[in-house]
């Protein structure tokens, strides 16, 4: 293990994320809002911490090795959540205990959207920008990781696109150099945030909420700067806005990556995972709008359409976005929104859940052991795009989805035990697990009525799930501090 190249790596994140504490100071000096000094004195504690750490080993420049990779993807998330709850801490305005303060920090760092904050629409505007700041941020570092580190260490969704793999992605890299990939990426995601907020705005909303929203869209994340969440502007414009770079947000940016750079569409037609994630997409839509409209859950035919439309890919993007909240839909809605984020997006973008990919081989793999129980002397390779899978990454997909489920049966349980109801206990850990959001019972509207322990165990559930279980859960192996 190289300690000094960690804590290297570790030092200069502190400084850079320092440095986007800068905006949000100008975002308090312009509107006045008196929240200056917090953001200030979290700036100056961020920066002089991350100067001590590298200033020692800055010369220390060895190449990362695999295990220094997994503790530096761990800590991207945890020290950062760590610092990000200070200005929360320190601002009188919200007050938070430091529980709390982690908990926001670390559900719009991993994109989950929980919060534990009522009364969001009187707080300082620099607090609003703050949230939505931090899920960007997250769902950048979720892009660059997946797409051009994870793959690196073996691990994460990006994986199982190697070359065996048909479509428009034939490696794990866009690019021949990785930081090439990183500034690749970063082109993309700043184009769509852009575009997001001018659509935004053109759809009716105040500049402010236009670029507050398009951090939270593209990034999946799900925070607004409202109470009613989306709900506030009443505007289907804004919905259909949302809707559409929600749906964009949840692709593969690889595929984003080759269809701009070949100027074609054909790359998102072409992907396996793509048409696979919009036939999911549809389905959940169809059967919510259906529903609503037969049991006149809207005032008419048209409300029920949008709305149902709207959270129907808000939920199965695990975007968390909520118009009128989903928990009172009747019948089985609300179960079957919170199943479809279990598969959330493809591999590669900033949704939370087990990937679209993986369902597919999940999916692939049950049918071929069915059709063996009529042939079983067939040999029956499982293909995605009409190129046959490895076994080892199908074997990989079972470890991930035995693993996927034992975590959160345990972390359920765990729930149940800091005394909350079932209902509740199940839908936090889904909502976390797969950075949803909000969920069922008394955290449908938000989570400040958790127990400290509770909010303990949801944290560490939106780590679990945004570093999908592998590069978090092989830190606590003995084998992994032995070698």
């Amino acid at each position: 293990m190289q300690f000094a190249v960690i804590q290297r790596v570790v030092g200069l994140l502190l400084i850079l994320f320092s440095t986007t504490l800068l905006p949000v100071m100008a975002v308090s000096l312009f509107y006045k809002d008196g929240v200056i000094n917090a953001f200030v004195q979290a700036f100056v504690i961020t920066l002089v911490t991350g100067l001590v750490l590298w200033l020692p080993v800055h010369r220390k420049r060895r190449e990362v090795r695999v295990r220094d990779g997994f503790i530096i993807v761990t800590l991207f998330w945890t020290v950062l959540a760590l610092f990000g709850a200070l200005p929360f801490v320190i601002a009188d305005n919200p007050r938070m205990m430091f529980t709390d303060a982690f908990f926001e920090s670390i559900s719009g760092l991993t994109t989950t959207g929980a919060t534990v904050l009522s009364g969001i629409d009187d707080l300082p505007r620099s607090i609003q920008y703050y949230r939505q700041q931090l899920q960007w941020l997250g769902g950048m570092g979720i892009v660059v990781l997946a797409v051009a580190v994870m793959p690196m260490l073996g691990v994460g969704g990006m994986q199982l696109y190697r070359a065996e793999t048909p479509g428009p992605i034939k490696d794990t890299k866009l690019t021949p150099r990785i930081t090439e990939t990183a500034k690749a990426l970063w082109y993309i995601y700043l184009g769509l945030t852009v575009a997001a907020a001018l659509a935004y705005w053109l759809a009716g909303m105040d500049l402010f909420d236009a670029i507050g929203h398009s951090f939270s869209t593209i990034s999946i994340g799900g925070f607004s700067t409202h109470d009613q969440n989306m709900g506030y502007f009443k505007n289907p414009w804004i919905y259909a806005v949302a809707i559409v770079f929600m749906l964009l947000a949840g692709l593969n940016f690889a595929l984003h990556f080759h269809s701009w750079h070949r100027r074609s569409l054909k790359p998102y037609f072409a992907d396996a995972e793509a048409k696979t994630y919009f036939v999911i997409i549809f389905l959940v839509v169809a059967i919510s709008v259906i529903v609503l409209i037969a049991t006149r859950s809207h005032a008419d035919s048209g409300e029920a359409v949008v709305h149902g439309i709207f959270q129907a890919v808000s939920i199965a993007t695990t975007t968390g976005y909520t118009t009128s909240g989903f928990h009172w839909w009747p019948l089985f809605l609300p179960v079957l929104l919170m199943t479809a984020s279990f598969i959330g997006g493809c591999a590669g973008s900033t949704a939370g859940g087990m990937k679209v990919i993986r369902a597919l081989l999940l999916y692939k793999q049950g049918m071929r052991e069915i059709f063996r129980l009529i042939h079983p002397n067939a040999v029956i390779p499982i293909k995605v795009g009409g190129k046959p899978m490895p076994d080892q990454v199908i074997s990989a997909v079972w470890g991930f989805f035995s693993l996927y489920v034992v975590s959160f049966t345990l972390l359920s349980l765990a729930m149940t035990a800091t005394g909350i109801d079932f209902i509740t206990a199940f839908s936090a850990v889904v909502a976390s697990m797969n950075n949803l959001g909000p969920g069922l019972g008394e955290v449908s509207t938000n989570y400040a009525g958790i127990s400290t322990a509770g909010k303990w165990i949801l944290s560490f559930a939106m780590l679990l799930g945004r570093l999908e279980l592998f590069t978090l859960l092989v830190l606590l192996t003995r084998s992994f501090w032995r070698g």
